[in-house]
């Protein structure tokens, strides 16, 4: 991937360390977390749900198919839903609500939301179609799932408009817990 320290895995074995039980790690980042899905793959005390383009056709091309499930005690822990470059918005909803209910049905005690930006239809390097309004609705959905949530920010490259995507997220978290 692109980073030396994963914050996702080390928040992740953080909470485990500090009591617990199980963690879910949701990765909305356009590219695949491949550093996340191979720390935790034969593991089932951490659930790894990865939304992002098609390995096929996008970095980092290895890894990231929808047959990666986990191995050993992790099997069935691991989860992707690759999607194609371009797909629409619902589309990508659709996932992000299959996504929840493995959550849901896992039943956390944490989750940690790997937070990419670049889902947004504008960033340079990636080709989905979220709008600014989209990133409430996934913020808003998150907060829905009722389970303690740590946001790590991981990807955006469409730097002027990082900051509403970000804040949308946060804001729309925000409205529904209220």
């Amino acid at each position: 991937g692109y980073c030396f320290l994963n914050n996702a895995a080390l928040a992740a074995q953080t909470a485990l360390d500090g009591g617990a039980g199980s963690v879910a790690i949701l990765d909305v980042d356009y590219h695949h977390g491949n550093g996340t899905q191979d720390i935790f793959y034969s593991r089932s005390d951490v659930l790894y749900i990865s939304i992002h383009g098609d390995p096929e056709v996008t970095f980092p091309y290895f890894s990231g198919y929808s047959d990666e499930e986990g191995e050993g005690e992790g099997a069935g822990f691991t989860v992707n839903y690759p999607l194609a470059p371009g797909s629409e918005t619902e589309i990508w909803f659709a996932a992000l609500h299959a996504a929840g209910g493995k959550i849901t049905r896992f039943n956390p005690d944490i989750l940690v939301l790997s937070l990419g930006v670049d889902i947004f239809e504008g960033d340079p390097i990636s080709a989905f179609t979220l709008k600014p309004v989209d990133f409430w609705r996934l913020g808003s959905f998150i907060s829905s799932l009722q389970i303690p949530t740590l946001l790590v920010m991981e990807g955006g490259y469409a730097v002027r408009e990082i900051g509403d995507n970000v804040l949308n997220v946060l804001v729309g978290f925000e409205d529904a817990e209220s």
